[in-house]
């Protein structure tokens, strides 16, 4: 559940995620990087999910092309340089280098057709 102390950042429309379709790529603040950070949102069985677009293996940039990070079922996320699959509803590596890491997870939630993320302590806004 999002921390709802935090303000709520507007991401998108709902209906800009479709159904294991291209993901909504968007910048944040990490704690302690001094420059802004890929995220990306998608939608998978219904819910919206979104991470930073890092591999847990090495910190790399995970999608082929812009918003473009599901393999060729469009059931896992596939990291581009190091072919590792993530399951979509909890990041968690499933397969490759980095198995039984995760992907760090960003709090999102849909509210009257439109998708939000949650800063917090790890993730801030880029201003």
């Amino acid at each position: 559940m999002p921390d709802h102390s935090a303000e709520p950042q507007f991401l998108c429309l709902a209906s800009d995620l479709a159904e294991t379709g291209d993901a909504v790529v968007f910048e944040v603040i990490v704690f302690g990087v001094a420059r802004p950070v890929q995220a990306f949102a998608v939608r998978y069985q219904g819910r919206v999910v979104a991470y930073l677009n890092q591999c847990a293996h090495v910190p790399t940039e995970m999608d082929w092309q812009p918003g473009k990070f599901w393999d060729m079922d469009r059931r896992f996320f596939i990291c581009s340089i190091h072919g590792a699959l993530y399951d979509p509803p909890n990041g968690l590596c499933v397969s490759g280098p980095c198995r039984g890491a995760h992907l760090q997870k960003i709090a999102v939630q849909e509210i009257d057709q439109k998708v939000y993320w949650y800063p917090s302590e790890q993730f801030q806004p880029v201003f």
